[in-house]
């Protein structure tokens, strides 16, 4: 890995749109979260979460804004001030995309924070995301050769069809995972970061790229300090909508950086992909409910929430790391070791998790007690006390115990899972 050399001069701008992005969510987070106490808008506890109380979301409204805000601000300023160059890869209509696009995502996932939609209305809502970004330009129109040297260029049909997939596969993907304090937001956070670094090598050398990279992951870092265990306000649907989004375009715009996004999310990538076949297997519906996440398993097995989440992290920083020092063959060679090993590991802790008794848990999640993994919901006083601490009281609204651990349910779409009727009869 060699970094260009215009990406000194764009340090400056890289850390200024990290701090700011990170200040403006971590102020904005609170507000979000009284907001969302105010409106109803939380989660509550139900068989299949390790929470034992109720947590607002929408937390994805000020990482949205953070972003958005800070992105937009420095797009114009390179433009009227030249202090970076946006590149010709990189048109207006690609920023419209992102920025607006973005919004819309964040959009759509307060609607169903608020009104709980219905599941083909989401997913409506993300091919209309994906058609809307296709429209605006941003198409994978190319890849690097993987298997030698040179690039694969694709048709304009299959190009559209494989963008909508990229988009509407990453929004799910980053929902599939988005299940215990800071899992989805900090595996966010490490992408970004690795996108961003990878814009500023001489294999890409797009460092206005990077420094919207950059911003994304302070947003995620502000908004990380209320989310990471014990949480006292979730990402909800507006997060996953809008940093699901957001990632799949950064990795599309000016020179595609498809390649390390699959490597570097290649967790909940993953995990996604054996989750589906094994419910499908099973004779489910792919998106049916249960515990059989790659977190879930780790927490049945004895790790807490909190190890969780940091081996989780540990991993995908190894798969960071690993897509900026390997090209062509070798990222392919170490995608599918790891696409292997989080199979085998599932299968693993999958039949470790029924020799001590999972198989009733599994084929009735209801059995499935929230608080067996969950070490601190014996205190969860505690955590009224430290949120009240912060809120001036507001915690109390939703009942003593708020702000301890919780698992955010997951669909395809994600608010059909989050009901407690979706798990007997789940809406198309």
């Amino acid at each position: 890995m060699t970094f260009s050399a215009v990406a000194g001069s764009a340090v400056p701008f890289l850390v200024a749109a990290f701090v700011a992005a990170a200040v403006i969510a971590f102020v904005l987070t609170p507000v979000v979260r009284r907001v969302a106490l105010y409106v109803d808008a939380v989660d509550h506890p139900d068989h299949r979460r390790v929470n034992v109380t109720p947590i607002p979301r929408g937390g994805g409204v000020a990482v949205a804004t953070a972003f958005i805000a800070v992105a937009l601000s420095i797009s114009l300023a390179s433009a009227e001030f030249k202090w970076l160059t946006i590149p010709f890869a990189v048109d207006t209509a690609n920023l419209v995309a992102l920025l607006l696009g973005g919004g819309l995502a964040a959009a759509i996932g307060v609607l169903d924070d608020y009104f709980d939609l219905r599941a083909r209305w989401q997913f409506v809502g993300q091919l209309g995301l994906a058609l809307l970004a296709i429209a605006l330009g941003i198409v994978v129109v190319f890849i690097a050769n993987p298997l030698g040297p040179g690039l694969v260029r694709f048709s304009e049909p299959f190009a559209i069809g494989f963008t909508v997939l990229w988009i509407a596969g990453m929004i799910n993907s980053i929902n599939f995972i988005d299940g215990l304090d800071g899992l989805s937001s900090g595996v966010a956070l490490i992408a970004a970061l690795t996108l961003g670094t990878i814009s500023l090598t001489t294999q890409v050398s797009q460092p206005f790229v990077g420094v919207l990279c950059f911003a994304l992951a302070g947003a995620l870092l502000g908004f990380l300090r209320w989310n990471f265990h014990p949480a006292t306000v979730f990402v909800g649907t507006s997060g996953v909508m809008f940093i699901g989004y957001t990632l799949a375009v950064l990795a599309i715009l000016g020179t595609a950086k498809v390649a390390v996004a699959l490597l570097v999310l290649g967790v909940p990538i993953i995990d996604a992909f054996w989750i589906i076949v094994r419910r499908v297997a099973q004779r489910r519906s792919p998106f049916t409910p249960d515990r059989g996440h790659l977190h879930h398993r780790l927490l049945d097995v004895g790790l807490s929430h909190r190890r969780t989440v940091l081996f989780i992290y540990a991993v995908c920083i190894v798969l960071g790391a690993l897509s900026l020092l390997l090209t062509g063959a070798s990222q392919v060679i170490a995608f599918v070791t790891v696409f292997v090993a989080i199979g085998v590991a599932l299968f693993v802790l999958a039949r470790l998790d029924l020799g001590d008794g999972g198989a009733a848990a599994e084929a009735s999640p209801t059995a499935a007690s929230p608080t067996a993994a969950s070490p601190s919901a014996a205190a969860p006083a505690d955590a009224a006390a430290r949120i009240a601490a912060l809120d001036g009281g507001v915690g109390e609204a939703v009942g003593p115990g708020i702000g301890d651990r919780t698992q955010r349910a997951e669909s395809p779409v994600p608010r059909a899972e989050t009901s407690p009727r979706a798990e007997t009869s789940p809406r198309p």
